[in-house]
């Protein structure tokens, strides 16, 4: 089954939309990872904890406002390695993209408002069951589609009961502020952004999602660049212990590299605290919901066997 992802030219043109940025240890002959990053995500972690200091590779960063451009990329080739939450992850490799999973991070507690379903302020929209007939926008395949597919799930609702609507994050918080859509299934930065401005939670992430998310590379640099991918992988799980102890100093640089109000960047911070996890048989388990969740909503059809979206190195 071929699922709605983009075209390799769209996730190049994206790509230069962008900019690859060149980043860290840039030596005569030394080799190149580059590195997609979600607005407000791997960039900003990594630059903020300084865990990049002293790397012997050279880093290019290549930024994606959601996880379904950044994937592409990465199944392309255009980036080596990108982080993602594991909704479009497995959304992404049950497409047949070239691509495995090798680290995983989990939020700590589960995400409460990172991952919601907003709805205007002075909305009539209380609960989910509210929101039958009515249109919630999100991106196919993203962490907030799986949570609305989740909570209309919990609420005893299909997924025909609402009206999804397609749209990019930022197409989305148009028509959220125009009020042509009734409610926005988002993430952070979003979220915090959209709560900050007056948005009402309807539904959260603490209890319909696992809360984890994957690095996840493409085949062939899993293949030819394994020992810097594993030394990524190790400074990122120390960055990721530097920004629990230190949240303040992490939502600094995040707000510098997203434009975010110091204030919203540190909320973000402290309601999205994460730490690495080892890819254990239990969080492969943990992954077969969303497959589950996925193909009951009649989106996929599992074709590729779990485990083997897994790598570790």
């Amino acid at each position: 089954m071929t699922l709605p992802f983009l075209s390799r030219r769209h996730a190049l043109a994206g790509l230069a939309a962008t900019g690859l940025i060149a980043g860290c240890g840039r030596s005569a002959g030394s080799e190149t990872l580059k590195v997609g990053s979600q607005k407000g995500g791997t960039k900003a972690l990594m630059l903020s904890s300084g865990v990049l200091e002293g790397v012997g590779y050279s880093i290019e960063w290549a930024e994606f406002p959601a996880a379904q451009n950044l994937l592409e990329a990465v199944g392309s080739g255009a980036v080596d390695v990108g982080l993602a939450g594991d909704a479009p992850f497995q959304f992404a490799y049950q497409s047949g993209l070239p691509i495995k999973a090798i680290s995983a991070q989990r939020s700590d507690p589960r995400p409460s408002e990172a991952v919601a379903i907003v709805v205007p302020g002075d909305s009539p929209v209380r609960t989910i069951a509210d929101l039958k007939g009515k249109r919630i926008a999100t991106t196919r395949g993203s962490i907030g589609y799986y949570l609305a597919l989740r909570a209309l799930h919990e609420a005893g609702l299909t997924p025909d009961a609402v009206h999804f609507i397609w749209l990019t994050p930022g197409d989305t918080r148009a028509a959220f502020a125009s009020r042509t859509i009734d409610a926005w299934a988002c993430w952070t930065p979003y979220s915090s952004t959209a709560i900050a401005e007056g948005a009402r939670v309807v539904a959260d992430g603490q209890n319909l999602i696992h809360g984890y998310v994957f690095e996840v590379a493409n085949e062939q640099a899993i293949a030819t660049k394994r020992t810097i991918l594993a030394d990524f992988l190790q400074r990122e799980a120390k960055a990721l212990d530097w920004a629990t102890a230190h949240p303040a100093g992490y939502a600094k640089v995040l707000a510098a590299e997203t434009g975010l109000p110091p204030d919203i960047a540190l909320i973000m911070v402290r309601k999205n605290s994460r730490h690495a996890v080892p890819i254990s048989p239990a969080v492969i388990e943990d992954q077969r919901i969303v497959l589950d969740t996925f193909g009951q909503a009649g989106e996929i059809k599992p074709a590729r066997p779990l485990d083997q979206a897994f790598a570790v190195l």
